[in-house]
């Protein structure tokens, strides 16, 4: 069955994030909505997932807030299974830079067009800079793109002031999967002296979405954060899988490795996997395949609730 797949963000004056909670979960459980969406005081962040016309409701019932009227959203399709339940998870940020006072509706970098990227990236007095951690750059990124070498998008901070703010180019242009964290990280070199700042508008999905490939600059795949797991150009499914031991898109490479097992472990974390955390994963794969004989879901499913005992009176 083909599902419709929806990212979108936006950055808005949101003190009242907490009451959307129970709504989103509501409607999501209604219209066979799954996938995660984050609230904050900053904004919404989300990925859903579902049937088409649910997809819309819930996207309706969002821009119903005039906060959100106008708020972009991309559209991809797949036949994977890509969530297995809907969260909606509050938190402080909707993309967590950990710097208080750095604010996108406020001051963010120059926008700039997936038809006008090329050109802007060759220009060699600018510095080009992927704002992704290591597992999605390994994955794929932009021809002679810096790479900050991050597992959180938190030590951003840090990679500005030990790599970029002693670096004699100081335009820069920075990409994203889907275009928030460079808003935030725009932002962030703003406020830390750099004039120049660009950034991909729609991140690299809307790149991959406009840029025929003979035209692209894009080398690999896209991670994308759901288990469709990565994307090329037309935003088409692509190869790499997700290895559930430490969560790295995997390579044909990776699957060939003898150091693989299908939903346990791969190169990268083969070797680091305690006895207990192996075996939790075979039993998980072992209860996944067999729900799959059974044509079920079990990663997801709802358990049945316990039923209290009844109470009986003693016996006389």
């Amino acid at each position: 069955m083909e599902r419709t797949i929806i990212t979108f963000y936006q950055f808005a004056d949101l003190p009242d994030f907490q009451d959307w909670k129970n709504s989103m979960e509501n409607l999501g459980e209604k219209e066979k909505v799954l996938g995660t969406v984050i609230l904050g005081k900053e904004g919404i962040n989300g990925t859903i997932c579902g049937p088409e016309d649910g997809v819309r409701k819930f996207m309706a019932f969002i821009r119903a807030d005039e906060r959100f009227a106008d708020m972009p959203n991309r559209a991809t399709f797949t036949s994977r299974q890509t969530f297995y339940r809907l969260r909606v998870a509050i938190r402080d940020e909707i993309v967590t830079l950990g710097v208080p006072g750095i604010d996108p509706t406020e001051v963010v970098g120059q926008y700039v067009e997936p038809e006008d990227w090329n050109a802007l990236i060759n220009d060699p007095e600018v510095m080009l800079v992927d704002t992704r951690n290591d597992y999605e750059v390994e994955l794929g990124t932009f021809k002679g793109a810096l790479d900050p070498n991050t597992q959180t998008f938190c030590q951003w901070p840090d990679f500005v002031k030990d790599s970029l703010s002693n670096s004699p180019k100081r335009k820069v242009a920075m990409f994203c999967t889907g275009g928030i964290r460079c808003e935030k990280a725009s932002s962030h070199l703003l406020q830390n002296g750099f004039d120049e700042v660009y950034h991909l508008r729609g991140g690299i999905l809307h790149y991959l979405e406009k840029i025929a490939p003979e035209d692209s600059q894009w080398e690999g795949e896209c991670f994308v954060f759901h288990h469709q797991v990565s994307v090329t150009h037309g935003l088409k499914d692509g190869e790499a899988v997700l290895c559930f031991g430490c969560r790295w898109p995997l390579t044909e490479e990776d699957l060939s490795s003898p150091d693989y097992e299908k939903g346990v472990s791969c190169p990268k974390c083969n070797g680091d996997l305690s006895d207990s955390k192996r075996e939790s994963l075979r039993e998980r794969q072992r209860q996944v395949e067999l729900a799959r004989k059974r044509r079920e879901t079990h990663i997801g499913r709802k358990m049945p609730t316990t039923q209290p005992a009844l109470k009986t009176s003693p016996p006389a």
